[in-house]
């Protein structure tokens, strides 16, 4: 299916706010514009946005993060996972009672060893759970952590992959699964948000093909008898 066949469906909620100015955020901002949404990105510095927001249509525009966070009934957060406490505390009370896809990984600032990313979390901790402990009132799925922005949307695969998500509130993860879903994944609802601890090392495993020998086209799939 192409992605065009997506735009023939509204979506009900129409606008989404993407935080992040970089190669995430613009490829999934991209990707809900086919889908029929108005995109607010926002950035520390929304000058940088500005040229997307020009080129990407007239239901695309550019913010700081607070504006972009108010914009969205629907929020992405695509920031470094180390300022991604930064920014949600930055957005206020602009996130509570809002669905966020939380995209983020906790990748520490050290190089990563023999192919293996480092983490600032530990095993029984996720950056999910402190970015929920900061907006309590805001409703975090973790989503689009486990695969790059190559093949976030409409992955061109052998078979349609699935994308593990997590998280407190049922209706946000039924918002994010329908996104999910036109993109032209598989959902794979693992649970409550503690199952973030679980998702985010994925991204160390989905990693080490690409930093030890140039592979980043491939993604996790889930079979069952």
């Amino acid at each position: 299916m192409t992605g065009a066949a997506f735009v023939r469906t509204i979506p009900r909620m129409t606008n989404v706010g993407v935080l992040g100015s970089g190669s995430v955020g613009q490829v999934l901002a991209n990707g809900l514009l086919e889908l029929g949404y108005a995109v607010m990105r926002g950035s520390r510095d929304p000058e940088k946005l500005a040229l997307w927001a020009r080129e990407a249509g007239p239901n695309a525009s550019s913010g700081s993060f607070a504006e972009a966070a108010a914009h969205g009934e629907l929020v992405v957060l695509a920031v470094k996972g180390t300022a991604a406490e930064d920014v949600v505390v930055a957005c206020g009370d602009r996130l509570s009672g809002k669905t966020v896809i939380d995209t983020t990984n906790p990748i520490a600032d050290s190089p990563p060893t023999h192919g293996v990313l480092s983490f600032f979390t530990g095993p029984n901790d996720s950056l999910l759970e402190r970015l929920q402990k900061r907006a309590p009132q805001a409703r975090f799925v973790k989503a689009f952590s486990c695969v790059g922005n190559g093949l976030m949307v409409h992955p061109q695969l052998g078979a349609k992959p699935s994308m593990f998500i997590c998280g407190d509130d049922a209706g946000a993860k039924k918002t994010v699964s329908d996104v999910i879903t036109r993109f032209g994944w598989e959902v794979e609802d693992v649970g409550a948000s503690t199952a973030a601890r679980a998702i985010e090392p994925l991204c160390m495993l989905w990693c080490i093909p690409g930093l030890v020998r140039g592979d980043w086209a491939h993604a996790y799939k889930v079979l069952r008898a």
